[in-house]
């Protein structure tokens, strides 16, 4: 499974990328690559495909999370998970599934996810994502690469 993970805290992206190299190093299916910016996760989607894009919803250069969802919506058919500390999170996934957006519909609280769980069992990270993934439809595709 090929993910984009747009997280603009420093601390947060450093245990993501622990928790990939663990991923790696155990042969678990995950190839995640992360953006720190809504600019330089538009850039990668231009380039790559995606099966999931996570993202927070107010990022340096992007402060409207209906406006973030919108933007990372029409850069292809990748499904969308929300993973944020913004209170709002539940009024904007649920007008984004209102408006037919290939997206979770249940966003994830941000200060809750195990990022040590998921470092020290990378299986647990994938399962996390599969979970996201769940009843994403024809535009999804959970075997992985």
């Amino acid at each position: 499974m090929k993910v984009l993970w747009i997280e603009d805290q420093e601390p947060v992206r450093d245990m993501l990328n622990i928790a990939a190299d663990k991923a790696a190093r155990a042969r678990v299916q995950i190839d995640l690559v992360l953006a720190h910016t809504l600019m330089e996760a538009e850039r990668r989607l231009r380039l790559e495909r995606f099966d999931l894009v996570i993202t927070e919803l107010t990022l340096p250069d992007s402060y409207d999370g209906d406006m973030t969802i919108a933007r990372i919506a029409n850069m292809g058919g990748h499904r969308i998970a929300v993973s944020t500390a913004n209170p709002d999170r539940d009024k904007i996934v649920e007008t984004a599934v209102r408006c037919g957006c290939n997206i979770a519909p249940q966003p994830v609280f941000k200060a809750g996810l195990p990022y040590n769980r998921f470092i020290q069992r990378p299986e647990a990270m994938l399962d996390f994502m599969f979970d996201l993934m769940e009843n994403a439809g024809a535009q999804s595709s959970r075997t992985a690469a």
